[in-house]
């Protein structure tokens, strides 16, 4: 098992996510997020403390393989396991799903880390909904 750091190092910049609004209308897709690199390890905890505390204690996390090379069985994040799972499956090669056992599941578009700030910002918006 891999422990992750206790707290994001201060000199961290600030976790690239927009999340849709809630509506009673099921959604594909629950919002963006923009990580900064391919590293899991470094990534997963910041977008774990970023997340709604609505959305409960996120257990399980599924990626797509192509998309983050090293992914190990399981990681703890803030003295809690975090199980990661890897997919390979063509039908969303882009997102991340997070699982909270009796709260939900939500899917994120993940947008590639090396993608520029004028090719993230549209992709973010209409991941969330945002008509503007």
């Amino acid at each position: 098992m891999t422990t992750a750091l206790q707290s994001p190092p201060p000199s961290r910049p600030l976790l690239r996510l927009r999340l849709a609004s809630r509506s009673s209308m099921p959604r594909p897709i629950d919002g963006a997020w923009w990580p900064r690199s391919s590293d899991l390890l470094a990534e997963l905890p910041q977008l774990l403390a970023g997340l709604p505390s609505a959305w409960g204690h996120i257990t399980s996390v599924t990626v797509h393989g192509a998309m983050w090379p090293a992914v190990p069985g399981r990681m703890l994040v803030f003295n809690q396991v975090v199980r990661l799972c890897r997919t390979v499956a063509v039908s969303a090669p882009h997102t991340i799903v997070l699982l909270a056992p009796g709260q939900g599941r939500w899917d994120l578009l993940v947008v590639p880390p090396d993608t520029t700030e004028e090719a993230a910002e549209p992709l973010m918006a209409a991941a969330a909904g945002d008509h503007g």
